[in-house]
């Protein structure tokens, strides 16, 4: 029983992510399309029955390129979203210096929201009560099947930090997690673990 992460496809730089509606590039496009041709070609080494994402447009686009190639339906859903930056989603860098000069995710306090946002605690919180509740069901209703999930670099980072068991903050370094990179947690001896790590074997 497997769970695979992966990053959606590169979207648009110079402009704050987030819970941006931004879409992907042409290059974040092409990724897609190989990431999903090679889980094609090896369906039978991922068996991977259904796709979950975040519904933001950059991992709904990724999402929906992967599940056209594979043959399968796929769900969309806000708990997947990166963290919440607020006013400042989707606004270019330029803009969002000038507007709120020297904010960044990592220089919130942990208690501390962006304008119109959440905290970086809030978004440990959702993150963590999102992966748990994708654990238990896959414990639960599809213990011979494995769930493709496609979503952020953040919330990646998070659930990296939840499965090594390490303390989580915003100003910790982020693991490795390229766009559209290969993440596998397979449930062994009563536990999650990493067995695959920012794998991109199809690019």
């Amino acid at each position: 029983m497997a769970i695979y992460l992966v990053r959606h496809g590169q979207d648009e730089e110079g402009y704050r992510g987030g819970w941006s509606q931004r879409g992907l590039i042409e290059e974040g496009i092409r990724q897609a399309e190989k990431l999903g041709k090679y889980l094609d070609q090896h369906r039978h080494d991922f068996n991977i029955h259904r796709i979950v994402c975040s519904d933001l447009h950059r991992a709904d686009q990724t999402a929906a390129i992967i599940a056209d190639k594979l043959g399968l339906p796929f769900q969309a859903f806000e708990d997947w979203r990166e963290m919440n930056n607020g006013l400042l989603a989707g606004i270019p860098h330029s803009l969002a210096e000038e507007r709120y000069p020297g904010l960044y995710f990592s220089s919130l306090r942990m208690d501390e929201k962006y304008p119109g946002g959440e905290s970086p605690q809030e978004n440990f919180m959702r993150i963590k009560e999102t992966f748990t509740s994708l654990c238990q069901d896959q414990l639960a209703v599809n213990d011979h099947e494995n769930v493709l999930v496609v979503t952020h670099g953040g919330v990646i980072n998070i659930i990296y930090h939840l499965i090594k068991d390490m303390a989580w903050s915003n100003k910790n370094p982020f693991f490795p997690a390229a766009n559209t990179g290969l993440h596998k947690i397979e449930y062994r001896g009563g536990r999650w673990e990493l067995t695959l790590e920012n794998a991109t074997p199809h690019l």
